[in-house]
């Protein structure tokens, strides 16, 4: 099910995904975004929040899978994932409007996110303020950050 296709037809499309259904797909662009490039554990990367949270997913014209995110149920914003070959084409974005738009639906009034500190100028784009010192996880630097819906 198509939920939303970018301004300008940019060749891809964001669309709900459900675990249950779509587990192996959203896990294999996760699993080639944080296990293979960036060395985060295999046993890191899943978690029991899985089938609990809103996924969206995104895809090109033609299907193929090449981004993820997930919105848990405390209102915490995780697991965002484009393949390389898709970044800084506003795949990122197209996920957390998304994610940001299941946020509103379901009433939170603030979303957070733990941010690699590499990515906290995307996220700050997005209106997202730093909370908090520096931590280490899964062996990357990362900053709490949060928006008021």
């Amino acid at each position: 099910m198509t939920d939303s296709r970018p301004p300008g037809d940019p060749g891809y499309q964001i669309e709900t995904a459900d675990w249950s259904r779509h587990a192996t797909t959203l896990y294999a662009i996760r699993y080639q975004v944080f296990v293979v490039e960036q060395q985060v554990p295999v046993e890191l990367e899943r978690d029991a929040y899985d089938p609990l949270s809103q996924h969206v997913l995104a895809r090109t014209t033609d299907g193929q899978p090449i981004g993820t995110g997930r919105l848990l149920p405390d209102g915490h914003i995780g697991r965002l994932a484009v393949l390389a070959a898709w970044r800084s084409r506003g795949v990122g974005r197209a996920l957390m409007q998304a994610l940001l738009d299941r946020a509103r639906e379901s009433q939170f009034a603030t979303v957070e996110l733990n941010a690699q500190t590499t990515a906290i100028a995307f996220y700050a784009g997005l209106g997202f303020c730093v909370a908090g010192a520096e931590f280490m996880e899964a062996g990357i630097a990362h900053r709490r950050m949060f928006l008021n819906l």
